[in-house]
Protein backbone atom coordinates (compact mmCIF):
# COMPACT_ATOMS: atom_id res chain seq x y z
CA UNK A 1 0.00 0.00 0.00
CA UNK A 2 1.67 3.39 -1.36
CA UNK A 3 1.31 6.09 1.61
CA UNK A 4 2.25 9.48 1.33
CA UNK A 5 3.43 12.41 3.32
CA UNK A 6 1.46 15.14 1.17
CA UNK A 7 -1.67 16.98 2.56
CA UNK A 8 -4.31 17.43 -0.01
CA UNK A 9 -4.68 21.20 -1.82
CA UNK A 10 -1.50 22.18 -0.83
CA UNK A 11 1.42 22.66 -3.08
CA UNK A 12 3.57 19.86 -4.27
CA UNK A 13 7.08 20.45 -3.23
CA UNK A 14 10.36 18.55 -3.99
CA UNK A 15 9.35 14.69 -3.15
CA UNK A 16 11.67 11.58 -2.54
CA UNK A 17 9.79 8.37 -3.51
CA UNK A 18 10.93 4.83 -1.14
CA UNK A 19 10.35 1.90 -2.67
CA UNK A 20 11.63 -0.80 -0.14
CA UNK A 21 9.34 -3.78 0.48
CA UNK A 22 9.98 -4.05 4.97
CA UNK A 23 7.38 -1.58 5.91
CA UNK A 24 9.17 -0.83 9.13
CA UNK A 25 12.12 0.93 6.92
CA UNK A 26 9.94 2.68 4.79
CA UNK A 27 7.86 4.07 7.81
CA UNK A 28 11.75 5.03 9.29
CA UNK A 29 12.87 6.66 6.19
CA UNK A 30 9.65 8.20 5.83
CA UNK A 31 9.98 9.90 8.99
CA UNK A 32 14.04 10.85 9.08
CA UNK A 33 13.31 12.44 5.39
CA UNK A 34 9.83 14.59 6.45
CA UNK A 35 12.33 15.86 9.05
CA UNK A 36 13.87 17.88 6.34
CA UNK A 37 10.50 19.34 5.25
CA UNK A 38 10.60 17.02 2.19
CA UNK A 39 7.13 15.62 0.57
CA UNK A 40 7.48 11.56 0.81
CA UNK A 41 6.10 8.61 -0.81
CA UNK A 42 6.50 4.85 -0.52
CA UNK A 43 6.22 1.66 -2.66
CA UNK A 44 6.77 -1.71 -1.20
CA UNK A 45 7.55 -2.87 -5.52
CA UNK A 46 9.46 -1.57 -8.21
CA UNK A 47 6.16 -2.38 -10.02
CA UNK A 48 4.30 -0.32 -7.91
CA UNK A 49 6.59 2.68 -8.13
CA UNK A 50 6.30 2.22 -12.18
CA UNK A 51 2.50 2.83 -11.95
CA UNK A 52 2.31 6.19 -10.17
CA UNK A 53 2.68 9.29 -11.98
CA UNK A 54 5.77 11.18 -11.05
CA UNK A 55 5.11 14.93 -10.06
CA UNK A 56 6.52 17.85 -12.38
CA UNK A 57 8.32 18.89 -9.07
CA UNK A 58 12.40 17.99 -8.32
CA UNK A 59 11.98 14.44 -7.01
CA UNK A 60 14.82 11.34 -5.95
CA UNK A 61 14.63 7.78 -5.65
CA UNK A 62 15.31 5.96 -2.62
CA UNK A 63 15.50 2.49 -3.70
CA UNK A 64 16.66 -0.46 -1.78
CA UNK A 65 18.61 -3.57 -3.83
CA UNK A 66 16.43 -6.18 -3.35
CA UNK A 67 13.01 -6.47 -3.87
CA UNK A 68 10.31 -9.43 -4.92
CA UNK A 69 9.69 -9.12 -8.31
CA UNK A 70 11.37 -6.70 -9.91
CA UNK A 71 14.62 -5.98 -8.35
CA UNK A 72 16.20 -2.34 -7.70
CA UNK A 73 18.66 -2.68 -10.25
CA UNK A 74 16.15 -4.19 -12.78
CA UNK A 75 13.97 -1.06 -12.30
CA UNK A 76 17.36 1.26 -12.69
CA UNK A 77 17.71 -0.54 -16.40
CA UNK A 78 14.11 0.14 -16.64
CA UNK A 79 13.96 4.15 -16.16
CA UNK A 80 17.09 4.50 -17.75
CA UNK A 81 15.23 2.54 -20.69
CA UNK A 82 12.19 5.07 -20.64
CA UNK A 83 14.32 7.95 -20.17
CA UNK A 84 13.18 8.89 -16.94
CA UNK A 85 16.58 10.44 -15.68
CA UNK A 86 15.26 10.60 -11.66
CA UNK A 87 17.97 10.26 -9.54
CA UNK A 88 19.00 7.11 -7.88
CA UNK A 89 20.24 6.33 -4.03
CA UNK A 90 20.29 2.46 -3.57
CA UNK A 91 19.71 1.16 0.20
CA UNK A 92 21.43 -2.04 1.14
CA UNK A 93 21.90 -4.66 3.68
CA UNK A 94 23.63 -6.87 1.13
CA UNK A 95 25.65 -4.78 -1.12
CA UNK A 96 29.22 -6.35 -3.13
CA UNK A 97 31.42 -3.95 -4.71
CA UNK A 98 30.40 -4.85 -8.01
CA UNK A 99 26.76 -4.18 -7.50
CA UNK A 100 27.67 -0.90 -5.98
CA UNK A 101 29.91 -0.26 -9.28
CA UNK A 102 27.25 -1.62 -11.87
CA UNK A 103 24.75 1.15 -10.12
CA UNK A 104 27.19 4.16 -9.98
CA UNK A 105 27.97 3.44 -13.49
CA UNK A 106 24.43 3.40 -14.39
CA UNK A 107 24.12 7.08 -13.04
CA UNK A 108 23.21 6.65 -9.30
CA UNK A 109 24.29 9.23 -7.14
CA UNK A 110 24.83 6.68 -4.01
CA UNK A 111 24.92 3.32 -3.06
CA UNK A 112 24.71 3.45 0.98
CA UNK A 113 25.18 -0.19 2.31
CA UNK A 114 23.21 -0.56 5.61
CA UNK A 115 23.98 0.33 8.84
CA UNK A 116 24.65 3.74 7.31
CA UNK A 117 24.38 7.43 9.34
CA UNK A 118 21.11 9.40 9.01
CA UNK A 119 23.78 12.48 7.39
CA UNK A 120 24.81 10.52 4.73
CA UNK A 121 21.37 9.03 3.34
CA UNK A 122 19.86 13.02 3.77
CA UNK A 123 22.79 14.91 2.04
CA UNK A 124 22.70 12.21 -0.53
CA UNK A 125 19.02 13.14 -0.93
CA UNK A 126 19.59 17.23 -1.09
CA UNK A 127 22.43 16.51 -3.75
CA UNK A 128 19.99 14.62 -6.17
CA UNK A 129 17.68 16.72 -5.37
CA UNK A 130 19.42 19.31 -6.68
CA UNK A 131 20.36 17.60 -9.73
CA UNK A 132 16.90 16.32 -10.78
CA UNK A 133 15.76 20.20 -9.91
CA UNK A 134 18.75 21.25 -12.99
CA UNK A 135 17.60 18.70 -15.32
CA UNK A 136 13.78 19.84 -15.25
CA UNK A 137 14.96 23.38 -15.65
CA UNK A 138 17.18 22.30 -18.44
CA UNK A 139 14.32 20.18 -19.67
CA UNK A 140 11.80 23.17 -19.24
CA UNK A 141 14.25 25.16 -21.68
CA UNK A 142 14.69 22.58 -24.18
CA UNK A 143 11.08 22.32 -24.44
CA UNK A 144 10.36 26.22 -24.99
CA UNK A 145 13.34 26.34 -27.16
CA UNK A 146 11.48 23.74 -29.09
CA UNK A 147 8.15 25.45 -29.58
CA UNK A 148 9.48 28.38 -31.38
CA UNK A 149 12.08 26.10 -33.64
CA UNK A 150 8.87 24.30 -34.90
CA UNK A 151 7.48 27.89 -35.43
CA UNK A 152 9.64 28.17 -38.40
CA UNK A 153 9.19 27.54 -41.60
CA UNK A 154 11.03 24.71 -43.82
CA UNK A 155 12.76 27.59 -45.69
CA UNK A 156 13.78 29.68 -42.24
CA UNK A 157 14.99 26.09 -40.77
CA UNK A 158 16.61 25.23 -43.60
CA UNK A 159 18.47 29.55 -43.79
CA UNK A 160 19.12 29.20 -39.94
CA UNK A 161 20.74 25.94 -40.38
CA UNK A 162 23.29 27.24 -42.84
CA UNK A 163 23.68 30.51 -40.74
CA UNK A 164 24.98 28.94 -37.51
CA UNK A 165 27.46 26.66 -39.64
CA UNK A 166 29.38 30.43 -40.33
CA UNK A 167 27.77 30.75 -44.08
CA UNK A 168 27.10 34.82 -45.32
CA UNK A 169 23.43 35.88 -46.91
CA UNK A 170 25.56 35.73 -50.27
CA UNK A 171 26.62 32.22 -49.58
CA UNK A 172 23.31 30.98 -48.51
CA UNK A 173 21.53 32.63 -51.51
CA UNK A 174 24.04 30.91 -53.88
CA UNK A 175 23.16 27.20 -51.97
CA UNK A 176 19.57 27.77 -51.39
CA UNK A 177 19.38 29.43 -55.67
CA UNK A 178 17.51 32.57 -54.26
CA UNK A 179 17.96 35.85 -54.16
CA UNK A 180 20.08 37.76 -50.96
CA UNK A 181 17.38 39.70 -49.45
CA UNK A 182 15.34 36.74 -48.94
CA UNK A 183 17.84 35.23 -47.67
CA UNK A 184 18.00 38.19 -45.49
CA UNK A 185 13.98 38.22 -44.45
CA UNK A 186 14.43 35.24 -43.76
CA UNK A 187 17.26 34.99 -41.12
CA UNK A 188 15.70 38.16 -39.49
CA UNK A 189 12.46 35.78 -39.05
CA UNK A 190 14.12 32.86 -38.20
CA UNK A 191 16.15 35.17 -35.71
CA UNK A 192 13.22 36.76 -34.31
CA UNK A 193 11.03 33.74 -33.97
CA UNK A 194 13.97 32.10 -31.95
CA UNK A 195 14.23 35.23 -29.65
CA UNK A 196 17.93 35.09 -30.48
CA UNK A 197 19.93 38.73 -30.60
CA UNK A 198 22.69 37.92 -32.39
CA UNK A 199 24.18 34.88 -34.30
CA UNK A 200 26.64 33.83 -31.34
CA UNK A 201 23.29 33.28 -29.61
CA UNK A 202 21.59 31.69 -32.07
CA UNK A 203 24.28 28.71 -32.24
CA UNK A 204 24.36 28.67 -28.25
CA UNK A 205 20.39 28.24 -28.82
CA UNK A 206 20.87 25.88 -31.92
CA UNK A 207 23.34 23.85 -29.60
CA UNK A 208 20.91 23.43 -26.60
CA UNK A 209 18.44 21.74 -29.38
CA UNK A 210 21.01 19.38 -30.78
CA UNK A 211 21.10 20.87 -34.15
CA UNK A 212 25.05 20.38 -34.57
CA UNK A 213 24.36 16.62 -34.48
CA UNK A 214 21.43 16.38 -36.76
CA UNK A 215 24.07 17.96 -39.54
Amino acid sequence: MKSSARAVGKTIGPTVFVVDDDASVREALSSLIRSIDLNVETFPSAREFLQHKRPDVPACLVLDVRLPGLSGLDLQRELTTAKNGIPIIFITGHGDVPMSVRAMKAGAVEFLTKPFRDQELLDAIQQAIERDRELLKHRSEAAILDARYQMLTPREREVMGLVIRGLLNKQIAGQLDTSEITVKIQRGQAMKKMQAQSVPELVRISEKLGLFNQS
